[in-house]
């Protein structure tokens, strides 16, 4: 099995095939294609680099092409597939975090779709607010180095004082295929490690850590360059080429400058500012089950 830098647990199987210690089930929605992970043994994860978990992934080519049907449709299906992650609580609150640097492009998909998450918690019991309204906060914690606080260290103290009912981490992923970029999402019950989609990891933000169930929702903005000029490489050569040969040249190149330079689409501007629209939009269909369609997308304006 080749591996390859990734954050999509579906990329780190080989395209067909299964492997011992995982169930993968693959089905499609409304021109959306579905895939299911689940990684049962300890020895899987430690193959596939992936925490034992579920872990969904979402996948629509129309996004990249910007369709705004396309957008509402999966955040619809997001919506529902998040709504089964969720333990369900009338009084306790549901903290949604938005990992990321507001200040990097590719980096800002989590602070902004805090910006369009419906928050409630301070509104819950005035005149303002919807009478089937759930208590949801939000927060985007922003990074090490500009804060100096880990951000993990945020998040459990806010868990502490809060006692939410699960936690829901947004942040942008890499991934092994370029055609994925900005038209995949993933979903997962196994928390999330900061900083993981650009190589500079962070303490983990997990049930273990924080004490309450975290979900983590993720669109790819990125990959690496060195997998880039594999695949480049591969093209080039034809069917011919090896996949022993072109891993061994991409496992050098992540021993040169190369190695640690990441690649985003030129228009990952709007790519961002869509992709955070499709989350918050899932996000608030989840935790607002009573608010209609129209009422969550007037609040959302």
């Amino acid at each position: 099995m080749y591996s390859s830098r990734t954050d999509l647990a579906m990329e780190s199987l080989d395209a067909h095939n299964s492997f011992p210690g995982v169930d993968v089930h693959r089905w499609e929605e409304s021109d959306i294609q579905l895939s299911e992970v689940v990684v049962r043994t300890q020895e899987a994860a430690e193959v596939l680099d992936k925490p034992c978990g579920t872990y969904l992934t979402l996948e629509c080519s129309l996004l990249r092409e910007h369709d705004p049907d396309a957008r509402i449709a999966m955040a619809n299906l997001l919506g529902e597939e998040l709504s089964r992650m969720l333990v369900p609580s009338q009084d306790a609150p549901v903290l949604v975090v938005g990992l990321g640097n507001r200040g990097v492009t590719p980096d800002s998909l989590g602070p902004a779709a805090i910006d369009k998450t419906l928050v409630t918690r301070h509104m819950l019991g005035s005149e303002y607010a919807h009478s089937g309204m759930r208590s949801v906060c939000a927060i985007a914690p922003g990074v090490l180095g500009v804060t100096g606080v880990e951000t993990v260290e945020m998040v459990e103290s806010l868990a502490q004082k809060l006692h939410p009912r699960a936690i829901l981490c947004i942040d942008s992923l890499a991934a092994r295929d370029s055609a994925r970029i900005g038209c995949t999402v993933q979903i997962s019950n196994t928390g999330i490690q900061p900083g993981s989609g650009v190589g500079n990891h962070r303490r983990p933000l997990t049930k273990e850590s924080l004490g309450v169930d975290v979900i983590a929702v993720g669109v790819p903005t990125v990959i690496y360059a060195a997998t880039l000029a594999r695949d480049a490489f591969a093209l080039l050569a034809g069917e011919d080429q090896q996949e022993e040969a072109l891993g061994a040249m991409e496992r050098e190149l992540r021993n040169t400058d190369l190695g640690n330079l990441i690649v985003t689409p030129r228009d990952i501007d709007a790519i961002v500012k869509n992709c955070a629209t499709l989350i918050a939009g899932g996000i608030n269909r989840a935790l607002q089950p009573n608010l209609t369609s129209t009422e969550i997308a007037e609040m959302m304006d």
